[in-house]
């Protein structure tokens, strides 16, 4: 008796476009048409990147803020209240703060260092949007160092030549003057270390900012694994300028930021709240 054969699927026609067309991943996100539309988008994205934020250990302490400038009012920030779990942030819980540190919506507390440092970085980066610092393990391992990173990996030519060292650690910063010596640090940099302290990124967006610090944390990691591995080689300099040239903007940063806002959304739906 022969076996019998699976009947086989007939393979169907596929319909091509007729007009192809390029849409490459870097293409800019569209503006939001208001003003509300805005600070919206900036909100959900905000509560969002401390969610994962947690995801990535990025959560020891109270150590530890994003910050997202409004739209409306350019003196005033969003920002996470002190004592609520990352992992627990709803955009209803956000504060928003004035340039004198008080809270203009939102119940609060404020973390004093979270305004002393980011208040001065808006003020003085009008082009920052937001701006993230946490006592990430590895960033603050490296920051012990006291150097900035080396172009070691495709990955962390993302930072070369793109981030600075701020090397006056005096303490918990709690007054805005040393915020100022942060900024002049930073420069128009997109990351500075801060010496015995840890990390932080600053960006045109909340998506950059937040995407940027994952990137520095990684970076930070890769050197001390590399560096306890033996001697690493590093990026030729031409070379590591037109990889950073080449991934270093901040569409690919968004991007990066967008599928894991997607998916966290799809898991935890009422950080929208």
């Amino acid at each position: 008796m022969s076996a019998v054969l699976p009947s086989l699927p007939r393979t169907s026609t596929l319909a091509l476009n007729p007009k192809p067309e390029r849409k490459d991943w870097f293409e800019p996100t569209p503006p939001r048409p208001t003003v509300e539309a805005e600070r919206r988008y900036r909100q959900e994205r905000l509560a969002v990147a401390f969610r994962l934020f947690a995801q990535w250990g990025f959560d020891y302490g109270l150590a530890g803020h994003i910050t997202a400038r409004d739209p409306q009012w350019p003196d005033h920030f969003w920002v996470n209240p002190l004592g609520v779990h990352f992992s627990q942030i709803k955009v209803s819980d956000l504060l928003l703060v004035n340039s004198d540190g008080e809270i203009v919506i939102g119940e609060g507390p404020l973390n004093r260092a979270a305004f002393a440092i980011h208040a001065a970085l808006h003020e003085a980066r009008p082009d920052i949007v937001a701006a993230a610092h946490t006592h990430s393990v590895y960033g603050k391992a490296w920051s012990a160092l006291g150097r900035p990173l080396d172009p070691l990996t495709q990955d962390s030519c993302i930072f070369y030549e793109d981030h600075a060292l701020f090397d006056d650690f005096t303490g918990v910063v709690l007054e805005k003057d040393e915020g100022f010596r942060i900024g002049k640090a930073l420069g128009q940099r997109k990351a500075v270390i801060l010496k015995n302290h840890g990390i932080l990124t600053a960006g045109p967006s909340v998506e950059a900012a937040a995407w940027w610090y994952i990137a520095l944390e990684n970076a930070s990691q890769a050197q001390l694994l590399a560096e306890a591995a033996g001697k690493p080689q590093l990026i030729p300099h031409a070379v590591a300028q037109l990889t950073h040239e080449q991934i270093g903007g901040p569409s690919g940063a968004e991007f990066a930021f967008k599928a894991l806002f997607e998916r966290l959304v799809r898991e935890q739906s009422e950080v929208l709240q």
